[in-house]
């Protein structure tokens, strides 16, 4: 460390992410940037050049494990060698994590969704969810607008901030950032669309292995909120997906704690061809998110995150004073 000898690695880790939120709500606040959309159109690229349709599924998946092996570890080895000749670690891992961390500009981007459904401006919501999802908006009615838009918010703050800073805690700015490189790769090669359903399954396992822990201890939060009203009700509900490799525990806690249904029929655009996929729904016995459930979503996932930092705050605080009386 150059400047922080005192501080323990957590600390350490700890205020380099802090730093990184700051700066990144304050650019995010006056300009939308995306730092990876190159890499994006490369990921495009990619599996327009090795994903054949013609082979066979088992093919397609190795195809798909190759394309993930062959980005990644140049990206890996060029980053980690390159370490040793930067003076000013700080910077170099902020800058590490700069590049995986998420757009912070999300709550914004719902906030004008809500207005514009509530203006009755629906094309205007439509078209501005469109950039955010890979569903097929057109067809969503006010009520699917919403409950698609609050999707969204939760499961890419999770993907691209929550699970970035947890990755980043626990195992430094390089294992971050080739995490969310991989999420990239998912985001491309999403299994939702026919010709990604083999090609991308590794890339899709790899993200929902990485994001296990993180999408728990976030659930747990949710669910510990609700004491006091349906606590043991709610962990019931949900017990049986905590275990499962997927979102289903986050959505469901979610929606339980909103009293509104999540999840559902979901329509997908592959080119010509629409792929409509029944998802699970969530609170089925609930009502139909509103327009005001966007922002009460934006707050309830706001609120999640706060307490996460200011747990993670003190448990720091907590090692340095261990750590200065031992």
């Amino acid at each position: 460390m150059t400047d922080f000898n005192d501080l323990s690695s957590f600390s350490y880790q700890l205020l380099i992410l802090l730093t990184v939120i700051l700066s990144k709500a304050v650019i995010s606040h006056f300009v939308h940037h995306e730092p990876l959309r190159y890499f994006q159109f490369y990921c495009q690229k990619l599996s327009n050049k090795v994903n054949k349709q013609h082979n066979s599924p088992q093919q397609q998946a190795i195809a798909g494990l190759v394309a993930i092996v062959i980005t990644l570890s140049p990206i890996a080895i060029i980053l980690w060698l390159f370490e040793a000749f930067v003076a000013v670690d700080f910077l170099w891992q902020a800058l590490l994590l700069y590049l995986a961390i998420g757009s912070f500009g999300l709550a914004k981007i719902n906030k004008t969704i809500a207005q514009a459904l509530a203006s009755k401006q629906d094309y205007l919501a439509k078209q501005t969810l469109k950039l955010w999802t890979l569903r097929e908006t057109d067809p969503l009615s006010s009520l699917g607008l919403s409950k698609t838009s609050i999707e969204m918010l939760l499961l890419r703050t999770l993907q691209q901030g929550y699970t970035v800073a947890a990755i980043f805690i626990a195992f430094g700015p390089l294992s971050a950032l080739c995490y969310r490189l991989v999420l990239e790769m998912h985001y491309c090669w999403n299994t939702k669309l026919a010709k990604y359903n083999h090609f991308g399954l590794y890339s899709q396992l790899i993200v929902h292995i990485l994001q296990w822990l993180p999408v728990r201890i976030f659930s747990l939060l949710l669910l510990l909120s609700s004491i006091g009203k349906n606590f043991i009700l709610f962990w019931r509900l949900s017990k049986h997906h905590f275990f499962k490799l997927n979102n289903n525990i986050v959505l469901l806690q979610l929606a339980l704690n909103l009293e509104i249904k999540l999840g559902g029929v979901a329509m997908y655009n592959d080119g010509d061809k629409k792929e409509k996929l029944r998802k699970v729904s969530f609170n089925n016995l609930a009502r139909q998110p509103q327009i005001t459930d966007i922002i009460h979503a934006n707050k309830k996932i706001k609120a999640i995150i706060y307490i996460s930092i200011l747990f993670t705050i003190f448990l720091a605080v907590a090692i340095e004073f261990i750590a200065a009386n031992i």
